[in-house]
């Protein structure tokens, strides 16, 4: 343990920073591990129970267990029962923008390990060009002084520059996998919670239902249309008898004129 200790230290103050990463890394990959176990994501008992009661068209039973349960699913199916009364696109909405936010609230700390596996390598190449400016400066010290330059210090600096590089990287190659696992299986929960949120909007607002309200309005619209001609048509014939009539009395003044002269 001794030995390890001391042959990390070579690598100088930037070493700490690195050591960071790994143990902040590590914390957050656990715990992203323990957070979306399938238990707290997609439980197979409160699946049932779901399908069960909205099969069986118990809507408040359904958003009674949802409200129980901080579940993703619970959330979304919760958002659409809300909207039970709209129309079938605004409560897929409702449940849409819910999912964004629920997809939003599994990434957490995801981006966090994203970035500490981009930075670690980075900041172990800064202390190996941190390293290596030391040595060289070294090396042209020795020369200007008119001495030999000694290839074996050159090269027990190099070796130490290079600890700081090999120990970021030693840190991000593992912290990277293990933020690609999580973006995994971040996405595959994210395509079944989005499945079975198909399948709760199917029963809270069937298609049939919605093409019946369709119909509905399409035949009301029709009998508006009828009754707008027929009165069109009474109107008409309305126009056209009071029309008849003035004739009629152009007809009887025009006669009056005539029997006077007669």
């Amino acid at each position: 343990m001794y030995e390890f200790y001391a042959f990390v230290s070579k690598g100088g103050w930037l070493m700490i920073p690195i050591g960071l990463c790994s143990v902040v890394g590590l914390t957050f990959f656990v715990e992203r591990l323990w957070r979306l176990r399938r238990s707290n994501i997609l439980p197979d008992w409160f699946l049932e129970q779901l399908e069960q009661n909205l099969s069986e068209e118990r809507f408040e039973a359904a958003e009674d267990l949802c409200r129980d349960h901080d579940f993703p699913l619970a959330h979304m199916v919760v958002a659409g029962l809300e909207r039970a009364d709209c129309d079938r696109d605004i409560v897929k909405e409702a449940v849409s923008e819910e999912g964004k936010r629920e997809v939003f609230r599994m990434e957490r700390f995801v981006n966090a390990l994203g970035a500490i596996a981009t930075v670690s390598p980075l900041i172990g190449l800064l202390g190996t060009v941190l390293g290596m400016i030391g040595v060289f400066q070294d090396v042209v010290q020795q020369a200007s002084a008119g001495g030999q330059v000694q290839t074996q210090a050159l090269a027990s600096g190099i070796w130490q520059a290079l600890i700081t590089t090999a120990a970021g990287l030693a840190v991000a190659i593992p912290v990277y996998l293990g933020y690609r696992y999580i973006l995994s299986r971040i996405d595959r929960y994210a395509v079944e919670i989005e499945e079975y949120a198909m399948e709760a909007i199917d029963h809270i607002v069937p298609p049939e239902h919605v093409a019946s309200r369709t119909s509905g309005q399409t035949s009301s619209g029709g009998t508006t249309a009828d009754s707008d001609d027929a009165g069109s048509s009474s109107r008409a014939g309305n126009s056209d008898e009071t029309s008849d009539a003035d004739n009629a009395d152009d007809s009887d003044e025009d006669a009056e004129p005539r029997e006077e002269a007669a």
